[in-house]
């Protein structure tokens, strides 16, 4: 049976990220991320960690959501008069950029495919889920956790900066007959 659920939501979770890449409205958009962070959710119930589902649950596709949800109607960015605004050196980082996420994504493969079993999520189950998976996270992934956390904090604040640059050209034009 587990096999028959991992295969389901597997397959969900593949779909609707597909369909979040696929789709030119940022609403569908956001809501194919709700349907992968839900079968997210389910797959980890699978696997035996039920506070992390629920986490997921209430903050990824709870809470972030609603945020991003927000920003996308707080920006407007379903709306045909979009102007592009080119930032100095934007193409070297965006190749810098893409470069080191080519690199993560090398690592955790060649690290997936390595003869030593990672044992951090029996040792974080043993002590009882919750106890467990903190320990682990703010011991040996507490580099990745606090990169998280500033890249959210740089994506909060690119977004206000974004609205607030914007706000003055959606205003009415003055009456040239005045």
């Amino acid at each position: 049976m587990h096999l028959i659920l991992f295969i389901v939501f597997a397959g969900l979770c593949l779909t609707g990220a597909i369909n979040l890449l696929l789709q030119t409205h940022p609403i569908n958009s956001a809501l194919s991320l709700i349907v992968v962070m839900t079968s997210l959710a389910v797959l980890y119930l699978l696997l035996g960690a039920e506070f992390l589902a629920a986490a997921q649950i209430i903050v990824y596709a709870g809470a972030i959501m609603v945020l991003f949800l927000f920003v996308i109607m707080l920006l407007g960015v379903d709306r045909r008069d979009q102007y592009r605004e080119t930032i100095p050196f934007q193409f070297p980082l965006a190749v810098l950029f893409s470069a080191g996420l080519l690199g993560v994504l090398i690592y955790t493969i060649r690290a997936a495919f390595t003869k030593t079993p990672f044992t951090g999520l029996a040792q974080a189950n043993a002590s009882g889920n919750t106890q467990g998976l903190g320990r682990l996270l703010f011991t040996h992934y507490l580099f990745p956790f606090e990169v998280t956390s500033l890249l959210l904090i740089v994506a909060a604040i690119g977004a206000m900066v974004i609205g607030k640059r914007r706000a003055p050209a959606e205003t009415q034009p003055e009456d040239e007959d005045a």
